[in-house]
């Protein structure tokens, strides 16, 4: 059985209250070097639930383990079925006003660099450039025996391959693309191997447990350290990965800025939490700047 990672954090009673005043991130903006760390609220809008907020998924569902998946072959099984089933969702998702917004800013030469703690690689497809994902992305999946590099696409044809007729109903789907199933509902599915060497494949991810590789961590304090503000888009900021950014920042006198529905861990450091949906927010925001953003369909 599964112990629930440390993920959670209580806002004290004591912190400042957020705005509907969106004027001092478009100030922020307006001058440029803005680096955006961005995590899970900013996808909500695709279809996508956050861990945290209003009905997130935490409060269901216990996320993979690096220790877990590597250490059972039931585990393995539990994750790759819920995960085949959630990336036929998933992969479905497509970037929504708040995504398109950022690659707007980075067109026109307002950011530095885009973090995103995030696995759906929404903001690769909304077109920014150079995104450093945190996490990693679901798009890919590597052998934990030779390294081998292969397409998320690939495997979820193999997986199709192997496990006819799977067709489960799921009772949601989590930020990690990890569908919520009973042991009873993954049954016998079958995971296959890598193609290469036969070793054990796993989403090129950071589960819970996992350690962010250090180059990866270096190349984000370097975009911090090149910054002249940060501007924090959909995170509670409640586990260290993306909090240590925010602490680096204030740390060198660099403005803080966060949008965030709900109070977050980093709100201390800011200089203002503006508590709107991200795609409200960063649409007037682009709107004040005469920004256009691309207004394709999402579906």
């Amino acid at each position: 059985m599964r112990t629930r990672p440390t993920l959670s954090w209580t806002p004290p009673a004591d912190l400042p209250p957020g705005t509907t005043d969106v004027e001092p991130v478009a100030d922020a903006l307006s001058t440029g070097g803005v680096l955006v760390l961005s995590g899970a609220g900013i996808s909500t809008e695709s279809g996508i639930p956050d861990y945290r907020g209003e009905g997130g998924s935490l409060s269901r569902h216990t996320p993979m383990t690096y220790q877990d998946f590597t250490g059972s072959t039931q585990a393995r099984r539990r994750y790759w079925a819920r995960s085949h089933l959630g990336w036929r969702t998933f992969g479905r998702a497509r970037p929504n006003s708040g995504h398109r917004a950022v690659a707007a800013f980075g067109r026109r030469g307002l950011l530095t660099g885009v973090i995103t703690q995030n696995v759906d690689g929404l903001h690769r497809e909304a077109g920014s450039e150079g995104v450093v994902e945190l996490h990693g992305g679901l798009d890919r999946v590597v052998c934990l025996t030779c390294g081998d590099l292969s397409a998320r696409r690939e495997l979820a044809r193999r997986l199709e391959e192997a496990n006819p007729g799977f067709e489960p109903v799921a009772a949601g789907i989590n930020p990690d693309g990890d569908a919520d199933l009973t042991d009873e509902q993954v049954g016998d599915f079958h995971v296959v191997p890598c193609t290469v060497c036969g070793g054990i494949l796993k989403p090129d991810v950071v589960f819970f447990g996992e350690t962010v590789p250090p180059q990866r961590v270096e190349h984000c304090r370097a975009l911090v350290r090149a910054a002249d503000s940060l501007l924090v888009l959909g995170s509670s900021l409640t586990v260290m990965s993306g909090l240590r950014f925010v602490r680096q920042a204030a740390d060198a006198g660099k403005p803080v800025l966060i949008v965030n529905r709900d109070p977050t861990r980093g709100d201390r450091h800011a200089v203002t939490r503006v508590a709107l949906p991200l795609g409200t927010a960063l649409t007037t925001v682009a709107g004040r700047l005469g920004v256009p953003v691309d207004d394709r369909s999402a579906t």
